[in-house]
């Protein structure tokens, strides 16, 4: 896939330009290093609309027989210059949002949600330590707790526009 042309919905730029300084910020708040892949893809853009891609998968989920959607993915945001409020004020794709998110949603510590909601959504996974992340479908409700790859890297190489799905 490519990234430049494939992967982000037109010119939709919710965040700003990533930085270093950004990614610095972001990893210290979070504890946790964030994959290369992934920030590799957000410097192309930071967060926003996919071109509409889903994630193939060998089981069912809450979400589909065969797949999960990926119509987001959420990028950084320092708004407030990264403070870590309880009002902070951030656009709707925002990593940074995943330490309330674990706590709202009952999430397994350790999570850095790329993109869903309480009822279903798409993480980085740092529970295995030692290793890099594995990226991660979780559905509390249903009790759903699914490997999607086994990283952010192999994750990308796995997406595929709905409209060609064929699954």
């Amino acid at each position: 896939m490519n990234l430049d042309k494939e992967f982000w919905y037109s010119a939709y730029q919710p965040n700003t330009d990533l930085t270093p300084e950004i990614v610095q910020k972001a990893e210290a708040l979070l504890g946790l290093k964030l994959p290369a892949s992934y920030i590799n893809l957000l410097n192309i853009q930071n967060g926003g609309e996919t071109q509409g891609l889903v994630c193939p998968t060998t089981v069912k989920t809450s979400w589909a027989d065969n797949h999960v959607s990926v119509e987001e993915l959420f990028g950084i945001d320092l708004l407030d210059g990264g403070e870590e409020t309880e009002e902070r004020d951030t656009s709707e794709f925002n990593i940074l949002d995943s330490i309330r998110f674990t706590q709202e949603w009952g999430l397994p510590e350790n999570q850095i949600v790329l993109c869903g909601d309480r009822n279903g959504c798409i993480t980085i996974d740092y529970r295995q330590e030692g290793i890099e992340p594995i990226v991660t479908w979780l559905d509390m409700e249903m009790k759903e707790d699914i490997q999607l790859a086994e990283n952010f890297a192999a994750f990308l190489n796995k997406l595929v526009p709905f409209e060609k799905f064929n699954g």
